[in-house]
């Protein structure tokens, strides 16, 4: 009995001692689902990232440990991985991507007070007053107005045909662009609401051609825009059509093949950006994963490599700290080159940074403008 007591109390010891030695940070993200193709992308990056630092002896001499839990894109179940990863006492958590799972589970971590570094765009996500959300891309009211810019100036387009997902990052982008354009005496033509999920879209183009608009804008996740772009080229769509980050991802244009080519729009990131620590990433991530990562790769790569920067200026593992710290914080590539692309956070937990007008040629992302910080 006795040698059993030791037993059990040696194995505490020697299991409390091994998690001294790591940092635990969950990735709660969408590995199945209608997500699957954003958060496996942004999941292998902050593997991809984890495994560099951990090379290199982690961060203040803790290796990271970095289970993945599936929310299987549902919110629901999302809210439960959070819950069971904050059981863990997690140090941040990673994820998810789509931005109802987020409105359901931050609030969780908020009050565990732990960090949460989100893909997720919906704009309401920094406006609900927590502390500890953090975007690793724009939001809605961050992306928006530079590609409502676009469609006014760059396109020169008075009318506009608007096709949109009808979930929470979907509502979301549509109030913002309506705003926009409203401001911009830009009318909309054509208001087209379609479903997460949906496989046929052949009487959503009928409608989007009858509206006879100078552009038409997609709006929706990333297997349904390929999806859409598809329909549209079978049925001769001739108008522009643009979009906003998921219309223009490396995997959508996989998808969609040809359909895609000519698509132009505005992404916060590109794995195709003219910047040589961009294009280095593409190159070792594809050479792992064997895929070109998508905007979603950059986010979760990034994300790890500013809580590393942030807390080894903070010197200790406090979560409560750390999410101070982020708050107002500009990480630049010469202090943090896993960082790739000076970012800020304001007091919200937005970010900020360039960014970039692409179209699609050649089955990649062609960079045709570089967009300034909007704080600069």
């Amino acid at each position: 009995m006795k040698a059993r007591w030791i037993g059990a109390l040696a194995a505490s010891i020697a299991f409390c001692a091994q998690a001294q030695q790591t940092v635990f940070m969950p990735i709660v993200i969408e590995v199945s689902g209608n997500g699957a193709v954003s958060g496996t992308n942004f999941r292998d990056g902050a593997l991809m990232a984890i495994d560099e630092i951990n090379a290199k002896g982690g961060i203040l001499g803790r290796k990271i440990n970095a289970p993945v839990s599936d929310t299987q894109s549902n919110a629901g179940v999302s809210r439960a991985q959070v819950q069971k990863a904050i059981d863990g006492n997690p140090y941040v958590i990673l994820g998810p991507v789509f931005s109802g799972s987020v409105k359901v589970n931050m609030l969780l971590a908020q009050q565990a007070e732990i960090p949460q570094m989100t893909g997720a765009e919906a704009a309401e996500i920094t406006q609900m007053g927590n502390d500890y959300i953090f975007r690793t891309s724009f939001g809605q009211q961050m992306s928006m107005p530079k590609m409502a810019k676009f469609v006014a100036d760059g396109m020169k387009a008075k009318t506009v045909a608007f096709l949109w997902v009808n979930n929470d990052y979907g509502k979301g982008g549509r109030d913002v662009f309506f705003k926009e354009m409203a401001a911009r005496n830009i009318k909309i033509v054509a208001d087209v609401s379609t479903e997460s999920g949906q496989v046929d879209f052949a009487a959503d183009i009928v409608k989007l051609k009858a509206a006879n608009a100078d552009v038409i804008f997609v709006y929706t996740n990333e297997e349904e825009c390929a999806r859409v772009l598809r329909e549209a080229r079978k049925q001769g769509v001739k108008a522009p059509i643009i979009g906003e980050t998921n219309v223009i991802s490396q995997k959508v244009i996989d998808l969609a093949g040809d359909a895609a080519t000519g698509v132009k729009g505005h992404v916060g990131l590109t794995a195709d950006a003219p910047i040589k620590a961009v294009l280095e990433f593409r190159d070792k991530f594809q050479k792992r994963f064997k895929y070109l990562p998508d905007h979603n790769g950059i986010k979760g790569y990034t994300a790890v490599y500013a809580v590393k920067h942030a807390t080894e200026k903070l010197g200790k593992f406090d979560s409560k700290q750390l999410a101070k710290s982020l708050h107002g914080m500009t990480i630049t590539p010469q202090q943090e080159p896993g960082i790739l692309i000076e970012t800020t956070w304001d007091a919200r937990g937005d970010i900020d940074r360039i960014s970039f007008l692409v179209e699609v040629a050649d089955g990649k992302q062609k960079v045709v403008e570089i967009l300034p910080k909007l704080g600069k």
